[in-house]
C-alpha cells in the first residue's frame, strides 16, 4: 500500500473521529438527557402530572429527531445522484460541514427554564442534517479505499476510531465541563472556562460549542489527505440526475438481494438509532439518573463499541458482513427485552428492595453490550452496502442507503413517542424497537452474502 493511499484511508477515517461527538454527546449522553430533563421540568411547572410530563418530554425529543430524519430521507437520494452526475463530492461535504457547525453552536442557547426548547430542536435538526448528509458522501468514498476483503476491516477501524473520539470527548465533558447537580464536574471542579453558574447549566450547554470546535479541528486531516479523483461530470445537471435516480429506484424490486437488504437495514438501523436516543432518556426518566451518571454510562458503551467495532471489522473481513449483522441484531433484541422488564421496583416481575442497585448494574451491562453490538452492526452494514453499490455511482447508492435508513427513521422515535405518551410509561418505549429489529432480521434471509454486484478482485480499488 502506497503512502498516499495510507494517508487517504487515515484521512477518511478521521471523519468518524470528528463527527462521533455529535452522536455521543449531543444525541445520546449529554444534550439529549439534558433536553428531556428541562422539558420535563417545564411541563411539570405548567401543571402536567409527573408521569405525563416525563412522557411528553420524551415525545418532544423523539419527534424532533423524526422531523430531522424526514428531511434527510427526502433529499438524500437526490443529492447523492446529483453529486455522482457532477463528479464532485467535496463541495457537498464542505456545505454539510457549515450546517453542522451552525446547528451545534445553536445548542448553547438551550436555557434550563425551558424557554428555548423549540429553538434547541431546530439547532439539533440543522446539525443532524449536516452530519447525515456529509456521511452519505464520505461513505460513498469507501469502495475506492480497498478491495472486498479489505473494506470490512477499513470500515470497522473507522468506527473504532470514531468511538475512541466519542469516549475522549465524553471524558472531557464530564471531567472538566458539564456540571452535576452540585454544580461541580465529575472531578469535583468548577466547570472550565469560567462557566460556574450552575443555575444556568452553562457547563452542560457548552456541549454544542465543544462539539462544533472538535469537528472543525479534526476535519482538517480529512480535507488535507482525502483527494477526490477527477471524474468528468455527466451533462444534463439535475434533470439527468433525477432521471438516473428514477431508473435506479424502479430497478430495485428486480434486485432481490439489494431490495431485501435495504428493507431490512431500514428497520434495524432505525431501531438502533432509536435505541441510542432512548437509552439516555430512559436512564433519566425511569432510573432517575443524573447527567453525570448517564455520561459514565456513555463512556462504558463507547469503549465497548470501539473495541468491538475493531474486532468486528476483522470478523467481517474473514466471514463477511451478513452473519455479523444477524448476530448483532439477535443480541440487541435480547437487550431490549431486558430493558423493558426492568424498573426501580422490579426486574422481570421480581420485586426489588427499595434502593436496590441491581437496575443500575444491569443497565450498565446493557449499555456496554448495546455499544458493542451497535458499533459492529453499523460497521458491517456499511460494508454490506459496498457489496451492493454500483461502482460507477457510489454516492447515489449511499444516498439510497441513507433514504432506506431515514425514510422510516421517524418510525422508531415516533413509536416510542406514541407508546410512552399513550401509556404514560417511559419504560415501555422499548416495545416497538423489538419488533423493528425482528422484522429487519427476517428480511436478511433474502440477502446474498456477497451482494449483487460482481466483486472486484482482492486488492483492486474501485474508482
Amino acid at each position: 500500500m502506497s503512502d498516499n493511499l495510507r494517508k487517504r484511508i487515515l484521512g477518511w477515517m478521521m471523519f468518524d473521529w470528528a463527527t462521533q461527538p455529535f452522536y455521543t454527546l449531543v444525541l445520546t449522553f449529554v444534550f439529549g438527557p439534558y433536553f428531556v430533563s428541562i422539558a420535563s421540568d417545564a411541563f411539570l411547572s405548567s401543571g402536567t402530572p409527573e408521569a405525563a410530563a416525563k412522557a411528553q418530554a420524551q415525545g418532544m425529543w423523539s419527534w424532533g429527531q423524526t422531523g430531522a430524519s424526514l428531511v434527510v430521507a427526502a433529499l438524500a437520494p437526490i443529492v447523492g445522484a446529483f453529486a455522482d452526475n457532477s463528479g464532485r463530492r467535496m463541495p457537498w461535504i464542505s456545505l454539510c460541514a457549515v450546517l453542522y457547525l451552525i446547528g451545534t453552536m445553536m445548542l448553547w442557547m438551550t436555557y434550563p427554564d425551558g424557554s428555548t426548547l423549540v429553538l434547541a430542536l431546530v439547532g439539533f435538526a440543522i446539525a443532524f442534517v449536516g452530519a447525515e448528509f456529509a456521511l452519505i458522501f464520505v461513505n460513498s468514498m469507501l469502495p475506492g479505499l480497498g478491495g472486498p476483503k479489505e473494506i470490512g476491516k477499513i470500515s470497522g477501524n473507522a468506527y473504532a476510531l470514531g468511538y475512541a473520539g466519542g469516549v475522549l470527548s465524553l471524558f472531557l465533558m464530564l471531567l472538566l465541563i458539564a456540571e452535576g447537580e452540585n454544580g461541580k464536574t465529575l472531578l469535583g471542579l468548577d466547570p472550565a472556562f469560567g462557566l460556574v453558574d450552575a443555575s444556568e447549566r452553562e457547563g452542560t450547554r457548552l456541549v454544542g460549542p465543544v462539539t462544533a470546535v472538535w469537528f472543525a479541528v479534526f476535519m482538517i486531516p480529512f480535507f488535507m489527505w482525502v483527494k477526490e479523483p477527477r471524474i468528468p461530470g455527466s451533462p444534463g445537471g439535475m434533470g439527468t440526475a433525477l432521471t438516473q435516480l428514477g431508473r435506479t429506484l424502479r430497478s430495485l424490486p428486480e434486485r432481490k438481494s439489494l431490495f431485501a437488504y435495504l428493507g431490512g437495514s431500514m428497520l434495524y438501523r432505525d431501531a438502533l438509532a432509536a435505541l441510542y436516543g432512548f437509552g439516555g432518556t430512559y436512564a433519566v426518566l425511569v432510573l432517575d439518573w443524573s447527567i453525570t451518571q448517564v455520561g459514565i454510562f456513555g463512556i462504558v458503551g463507547a469503549v465497548t463499541a470501539g473495541i468491538f467495532s475493531w474486532l468486528g471489522g476483522k470478523l467481517d473481513s474473514r466471514i463477511g458482513p451478513k452473519p455479523v449483522i444477524s448476530l448483532c441484531i439477535v443480541i440487541l433484541i435480547v437487550l431490549c427485552i431486558v430493558i423493558l422488564s426492568m424498573s426501580r421496583e422490579a426486574f422481570f416481575g421480581i420485586p426489588l428492595a427499595e434502593g436496590s442497585g441491581l437496575p443500575d448494574l444491569v443497565f450498565y451491562v446493557c449499555g456496554a453490550t448495546i455499544g458493542a453490538a451497535g458499533g459492529v452492526l453499523q460497521s458491517a452494514s456499511r460494508s454490506m452496502m459496498v457489496r451492493h453499490a454500483d461502482p460507477a455511482r457510489p454516492t447515489e447508492a449511499f444516498g439510497i442507503y441513507a433514504l432506506a435508513g431515514k425514510a422510516t427513521a421517524f418510525i422508531g422515535p415516533f413509536l416510542i413517542g406514541v407508546t410512552v405518551v399513550a401509556t404514560e410509561n417511559a419504560r415501555l418505549g422499548a416495545v416497538p424497537l423489538i419488533f423493528l429489529f425482528a422484522i429487519g432480521l427476517v428480511l436478511l434471509i433474502w440477502v446474498d452474502p456477497e451482494g449483487d454486484q460482481t466483486p472486484a478482485a482482492d486488492g483492486e480499488v474501485a474508482a
